[in-house]
C-alpha cells in the first residue's frame, strides 16, 4: 500500500523526537497505521541542523511553503509554535486539503474555532494530542474513551515547570526566586518563563480541554488565570502542617450556571493521589457522571513523551483519512454543528473553599472582628490557626480554611479585613479543591 508522506514544519525538540522515533520504530508504527508512514519534507530554518538529522531522500528546505504547496504530501505536522505564521501555514495547509497535526496549544486555544471550522469545511483533519499534556494521551480519553459519559469536571497539573518549582520549594524550604534559578539552569524553564508561571501555558491547556468535554467553542480570553509568583515558603508550610500540598491546577468545571474555566495555585488535600505528583510530571482528573474520577500521569513534556502524542496523531489520520468525514472523531468531540453555547462564567461567580492568611497584631478582638466580617458574607469557618508572634514581634499569623463560598463574598469580605486597623499588610488569599467523588 501507498506510504503516507509527511511534511514537517520544525525540526526543534519535539520534531527532532518525532524523527528519531519515527525511524526507529518505523515497522511497528506501519503495522498499526495499516501503512508506512514517511517523512518525504522538513522545513526549517536551521538547514546545516536539518539535513545532518534528515540524512539522504529526504527535502530539507527552509521555505515553509514549499511543504504546505508540496503536491505528494498527505499530512502536515506543525512543531514551529507561535501564533501568526503557524496560524497561517496551517489554514493554507487545510485549504489544500492536507491533514494537519500540531503541538501548538497556544494558537488552538486562541484560533481553534476558526481553524476547526476550515477543516471541518474542507472535510480534513486536525490532531492535537501532542498540544495537552505532553506524551499523556489525554485528548484520546476525552474525545474517545470517555464519550459514554457527561463529564463534570476535570483538574490537571498541566505545567511541568510550575509543578517542580512547587515541589523545590515545599521539599526544600527554598524561595520561589532561588528555585526558578535552578529551572532555567535545568533546562525546565525558558530565559523568559512567564507563560510557566504566569499560568498561561496552563491556560491555553485547560481551555482546550474544557472545549472537548463540554462541546463549547475554544475561548482562550474567558479563562481566569493567576500564577504562581507570589507564593511563599510559609503558605506552602501552613498548607502543608494543615494537610494540603499546593499545586497550580487547570479546572475547568460544568455547574447550573455555565462552566468554569480557571488556572491558579490551589490547596489539594494529601490523600489525593494528584497531589503527590511532583517534579516536572503532569497529571489530570477527570470526573464522569458514569466512570467517577480517573487519573492520567505521566510525561507532560519533552523530547519523546510529545513525539509519542504526534506519531500517535499520525497513525490515527493515517487510519481514517481515507473515511467518510461523518464517521470521524470530531476534533472537539462533539458534532461541529451541535456544539453549545453555554457561558464560560466569570471568576465573581465560582463557588470554592479558601485558604486566608493574615498578620495582625497581638491583641484581644481581632478574631472576633475576622469573623464577625465573614459572617456578615455568609462565609463559614472550618477551620483556624493563630500562630503566636516570635519574641520582640507584637504580630500574630492567623490562618483560616473556610466552607464552601462564592469568590464575589470572599473577595469583598478581605476588602473589609484588610481595612482592620489591626491587619497589617495584606490578606493571602488561596482556593481550595477537595477533588473528591462528588
Amino acid at each position: 500500500m501507498k506510504p503516507i508522506n509527511i511534511g514537517l514544519l520544525g525540526i526543534g525538540t519535539v520534531g527532532s523526537g518525532t524523527f528519531a522515533v519515527l525511524k526507529r520504530n518505523r515497522e511497528e508504527i506501519a503495522r498499526r497505521a495499516g501503512r508506512e508512514i514517511v517523512i518525504k519534507i522538513i522545513a526549517d530554518r536551521d538547514l546545516e541542523k536539518a539535513r545532518c538529522l534528515a540524512g539522504d531522500g529526504i527535502v530539507v528546505t527552509d521555505n515553509v511553503y514549499e511543504v504546505i504547496e508540496h503536491p505528494d504530501i498527505d499530512i502536515v505536522v506543525e512543531l514551529i509554535g507561535g501564533l501568526t505564521i503557524a496560524r497561517e501555514l496551517i489554514l493554507k495547509a487545510i485549504a489544500q486539503g492536507k491533514h494537519v497535526v500540531t503541538a501548538n496549544k497556544a494558537l488552538l486555544a486562541s484560533y481553534g474555532t476558526e481553524i476547526f471550522a476550515a477543516a471541518h469545511e474542507k472535510g480534513v483533519m486536525v490532531a492535537f494530542e501532542a498540544a495537552v499534556a505532553g506524551g499523556i494521551p489525554i485528548i484520546k480519553a476525552l474525545r474517545e474513551g470517555l464519550t459514554a459519559n457527561r463529564l463534570e469536571w476535570i483538574a490537571g497539573i498541566i505545567n511541568g515547570t510550575a509543578n517542580f518549582i512547587l515541589s523545590e520549594m515545599r521539599e526544600k524550604g527554598l524561595p520561589f526566586e532561588t528555585v526558578l534559578d535552578q529551572a532555567k539552569q535545568l533546562g525546565y524553564a525558558e530565559a523568559d518563563p512567564a507563560y510557566d508561571i504566569e499560568g498561561i501555558d496552563a491556560a491555553h491547556k485547560i481551555t482546550i480541554m474544557a472545549a472537548i468535554a463540554f462541546g463549547i467553542p475554544v475561548q482562550f480570553d474567558k479563562a481566569y488565570i493567576e500564577g504562581i509568583t507570589k507564593l511563599t515558603r510559609e503558605d506552602i508550610r501552613y498548607a502543608e502542617e494543615l494537610g494540603y500540598r499546593i499545586k497550580l491546577l487547570g479546572i475547568t468545571k460544568r455547574v447550573s450556571s455555565g462552566i468554569e474555566l480557571r488556572v491558579h495555585p490551589t490547596l489539594i488535600p494529601v490523600r489525593r493521589l494528584i497531589a503527590n505528583v511532583e517534579g516536572v510530571m503532569n497529571a489530570i482528573v477527570v470526573k464522569g457522571d458514569a466512570v467517577g474520577t480517573t487519573l492520567y500521569y505521566g510525561a507532560g513534556a519533552g523530547a519523546e513523551p510529545t513525539a509519542s502524542s504526534v506519531i500517535a496523531d499520525l497513525v490515527d489520520v493515517t487510519r481514517m483519512h481515507t473515511a467518510d468525514p461523518m464517521h470521524r472523531v470530531p476534533s472537539l468531540s462533539f458534532q461541529p454543528d451541535l456544539l453549545s453555547d453555554t457561558p464560560v462564567i466569570s471568576m465573581d461567580e465560582v463557588e470554592t473553599s479558601y485558604y486566608l492568611r493574615m498578620h495582625a497584631v497581638d491583641q484581644s478582638g481581632v478574631l472576633a472582628d475576622i469573623t464577625r466580617i465573614l459572617a456578615n458574607f455568609d462565609i463559614s469557618i472550618n477551620a483556624m490557626i493563630q500562630k503566636e508572634p516570635d519574641e520582640h514581634e507584637d504580630k500574630a499569623s492567623i490562618i483560616i480554611l473556610t466552607h464552601l463560598t462564592i469568590e464575589k463574598n470572599i473577595n469583598a469580605a478581605i476588602a473589609k479585613i484588610e481595612a482592620l486597623p489591626v491587619i497589617m499588610g495584606q490578606v493571602i488569599r488561596i482556593r481550595i479543591e477537595e477533588l473528591n467523588n462528588k
